[in-house]
């Protein structure tokens, strides 16, 4: 891991393959504006959860995010969860107090403040593409408003759909599609999840959790049948907001 100049307050992203972290440059330019010269955000990448521990221990750390893929496997690191992430079941934000390491998930605060932008009446049921720890912060939000959704899998389990299951019917019934994969990130950015899109309509909503590009195969396609679109920026730029006042908490 490179080592640079340690400052007296140090953040970071931990996760996997994430030089292209939105948050680095979100967070820096935050530090730089608001004059905090003795803060510093960093890219945590570990080839492996079992180095967190030393993370942790060694680097006199602030707060940290959590990305893909260890929003799941970090929780047995931590001692303490909110009431949030202990629903959902995946961390993105954790605080460290004193000497406790506490869990939070802002993902379901970011996507709920993203969605209300857009959400109509007409939106009565979602499909939610993909079944990791994003997931499941978008599950939590379906649930607290009230909207009946249903996950879709390429190895569904009980209850899930497929993506062979989906026809005109079930796409006619469910107006929001959430895309939680990872499916057409730069730089596989032709790359889109395989459901028809012909049966979208102008009622339909279309929602991705990716924001590189800002403008994935899965929004275009929809754009092309005339649905409101919505990529991830807003959603995660509302999650880090709100990352950033739980560590001043």
């Amino acid at each position: 891991m490179e080592k640079i100049e340690k400052k007296e307050k140090r953040f970071g992203l931990v996760g996997r393959d994430i030089s292209y972290s939105f948050s680095r440059g979100y967070f820096s330019e935050k530090f730089t504006k608001l004059g905090l010269s003795d803060h510093n955000y960093e890219n945590f990448d570990l080839a492996n959860i079992s180095e967190f521990k030393a993370l942790t221990q060694e680097n006199n750390l602030s707060g940290l995010n959590v990305t893909i893929p260890y929003k799941e496997l970090v929780i047995p690191y931590l001692d303490e969860l909110d009431e949030t992430a202990k629903k959902i079941g995946a961390v993105n934000t954790i605080r460290f107090k004193k000497d406790k390491l506490i869990g939070y998930n802002t993902d379901a605060y970011g996507f709920k403040k993203s969605l209300s932008a857009h959400l109509k009446k007409k939106h009565k049921k979602a499909l939610i593409l993909g079944t990791g720890g994003a997931s499941k912060a978008i599950a939590y939000v379906f649930e607290v408003l009230d909207i009946p959704f249903q996950f879709v899998s390429r190895n569904p389990e009980v209850k899930q759909l497929s993506y062979k299951d989906l026809d005109k019917k079930i796409i006619k019934e469910h107006q929001i599609i959430v895309n939680c994969s990872p499916v057409g990130t730069h730089p596989n950015i032709h790359e889109k999840p395989d459901i028809p899109y012909q049966y979208l309509t102008k009622d339909h909503l279309l929602f991705d959790l990716i924001y590189n590009p800002s403008k994935t195969a899965f929004l275009k396609q929809g754009e092309t049948q005339k649905t409101i679109i919505e990529n991830g920026l807003a959603m995660l730029e509302f999650q880090a907001e709100k990352s950033w006042k739980i560590w001043g908490s």
